[in-house]
């Protein structure tokens, strides 16, 4: 009797483990995110009606972030530098959803000038009453080697990514300890968790994201109705290649490659939405092999730098053969 408990129990098990990695094989993000988006809330009930600020709202992530948030019936505040492209993705919004003009407020923001920030914070609560989620999306990426990179370059990158996301976060974040409730969403990256060549100065950046909103959700325990969510994408479609910096401040990307192979923009997005509906503290998005770089770090770090280095060799290899850094995964450099 006690053998066939046993067996039993062990063929559970084996089952059990079995149907998590086959899970594992072909997810996209944690496996928290992926429960969440099965059997939590949907976005378009948890979502709708809601003031969403959205910050780097005019391509890429931020785009699509509002085109999804306006599909779900959120009132939103679209920032960026570009107002034309704003304007061009509220027409959009307006489009593709049953959103009203006066729904859509369009607010230029430089995240450079924090001196600015105050008075575009109480422009954005002015409109609406309040704002019940700030998504930090604004920055900047970078593809040049150390050796070859400006310190402007590094200084710029910390302005940007992680100092502007920090001051305009500062300024939201009063409103909503008054009010009691809200959400501060920081879009991160898979090198805000372990570094990866050629964004020596964008992984520095995005550690200290990690490091300020992991340190400012412990801070807020006495107000439990206020998530503090940070977002680890991987490999994304979207226009941050193109906008990396390189070596020079002034210095353009020479080529941003091939970007089918990412994860497409819709599908993180909508694991984003779901993530905020409900509660995630922490979201990792990513295809396959990338998802399991994420566990590696997080559980076997030492087999992580094994990985990590022998992939990083060939990315440093594929950079100065003149290919693109993201595809370098996936192709062979041409030998003349």
């Amino acid at each position: 009797m006690d053998c066939c408990i046993v067996s039993a129990l062990c063929c559970f098990i084996s089952l059990y483990l079995l149907l998590h990695l086959l899970c594992f094989i072909f997810a996209d993000a944690d496996f928290t995110l992926l429960w969440a988006s099965l059997l939590g809330h949907r976005p378009e009930n948890k979502l709708k009606g809601l003031v969403v600020w959205v910050t780097g709202a005019s391509s890429g992530i931020g785009e699509e972030l509002a085109h999804q948030l306006a599909r779900c019936g959120s009132r939103l505040i679209l920032s960026a530098r570009r107002e034309d492209e704003l304007n061009r993705v509220k027409r959009c919004c307006l489009e593709c959803s049953d959103l009203r003009d006066e729904d859509i407020r369009v607010l230029p923001l430089d995240l450079l000038d924090r001196t600015s920030h105050e008075e575009k914070t109480k422009a954005a609560i002015q409109y609406f009453g309040h704002i019940d989620v700030l998504i930090n999306n604004g920055g900047r990426s970078q593809r040049s080697l150390c050796l070859e990179t400006s310190v402007d370059v590094y200084q710029a990158l910390m302005e940007l990514n992680f100092l502007g996301t920090v001051s305009i976060s500062k300024q939201v974040l009063p409103h909503m300890t008054q009010q009691g409730t809200g959400s501060i969403v920081t879009v991160s990256s898979v090198v805000g968790l372990a570094g990866a060549p050629l964004a020596t100065g964008y992984s520095a950046s995005k550690h200290a994201l990690q490091g300020f909103f992991n340190s400012l959700r412990t801070e807020m325990t006495d107000f439990p109705n206020i998530l503090i969510s940070t977002v680890c994408p991987g490999p994304v479609q979207s226009q941050i290649v193109q906008n990396a910096f390189t070596e020079e401040l002034n210095k353009p990307v020479a080529a941003a490659g091939n970007q089918e192979h990412k994860m497409p923009t819709s599908r993180c997005v909508r694991l984003m939405l779901v993530g905020i509906s409900n509660g995630v503290k922490e979201m990792w998005i990513a295809q396959q092999p990338f998802l399991l770089f994420y566990y590696a770090w997080q559980y076997a770090p030492t087999f992580a730098w094994f990985i990590t280095n022998m992939l990083g060799r060939k990315r440093v290899q594929n950079f100065k053969a003149g290919l693109d850094a993201d595809s370098a995964y996936f192709t062979k450099p041409k030998t003349s």
